[in-house]
């Protein structure tokens, strides 16, 4: 090959390597931490593999809970399947006492939602080591939402749980007289998972330990403690506003946050 010919082709590959389509996919939302800050599959237990009494235990967790089809619980599970910011502040708005919306908290989205870009990567990292089934592909049993939207992502750890785990956690420090019921509802949304079908405990588990020991990290970092700052003033300021609007239907929620899930 001629030295022109290489050289041609070394400048074609540099042009399509910054172009904006590429740029754009090796760009995602940013978060507090650099890549490999916290190396999550270091810290998680290893996932269950057959043969293990944890395995079982997830199998025999699966099926028990399928009592669950159809009841308020399941309804509340099939709920908790929706992800965007909007749906997250209406779920935590009981426990929080004001009805939460982007446009009267958007401090609050600025701050959870760059933490949760965090744990989200150190779950999904995880997630492709592990490569652990979800529990409908091992056994059979009806799950609240279309397995089509699951089948092509891994079980270990549950992502919907790191999430729900992420919110949980920072509205509990934002918000320390509510942590208690704001703390419930994480736990309840982790659970709801179970319930729905769509991931084994082992996995609701380890979600949340991914997203503790991720927020961990993120705690030391100067913007974080900026955004944090902002945001403790901004749900100060919602709770003590008597015109803020108040969440509905918060006892009926609270019996089925409390509800036994085993």
């Amino acid at each position: 090959m001629k030295r022109f010919d290489i050289c041609a082709g070394l400048l074609l590959a540099t042009v399509i390597a910054a172009s904006p389509l590429v740029l754009q996919a090796k760009t995602g939302p940013q978060g507090y931490l650099a890549d490999g800050a916290v190396e999550t599959i270091k810290i998680l237990p290893p996932a269950p593999v057959k043969g293990e009494p944890r395995y079982e235990a997830d199998r025999e967790i699966f099926k028990a809970t399928r009592r669950f089809v159809g009841s308020p619980r399941w309804a509340l599970a099939t709920n908790d399947v929706k992800l965007s910011t909007p749906d997250l502040l209406r779920d935590f708005s009981c426990a929080v006492g004001v009805a939460l919306t982007p446009e009267n908290a958007p401090h609050l989205v600025q701050v959870v939602e760059k933490a949760n870009s965090d744990t989200a990567h150190g779950t999904n990292v995880a997630k492709d080591y592990f490569k652990r089934l979800r529990p409908f592909q091992i056994d059979n049993g009806e799950v609240c939402q279309p397995t089509v939207e699951l089948a092509n992502s891994y079980d270990y750890p549950s992502g919907h749980t790191t999430r729900g785990w992420t919110w949980a956690e920072l509205l509990a420090e934002l918000v320390p007289d509510h942590a208690s019921a704001i703390l419930a509802r994480g736990r309840a949304f982790g659970e709801s998972r179970i319930v729905c079908g769509a991931h084994n405990t082992s996995a609701v588990e380890a979600g949340r330990l991914s997203a503790a020991v991720t927020l961990a990290v993120v705690h030391a970092s100067p913007a974080f403690q900026n955004d944090f700052k902002a945001a403790r003033e901004e749900l100060a300021g919602l709770q003590a506003d008597a015109g803020t609007t108040r969440p509905q239907g918060c006892a009926e929620e609270a019996e089925l946050i409390a509800l036994p899930v085993f």
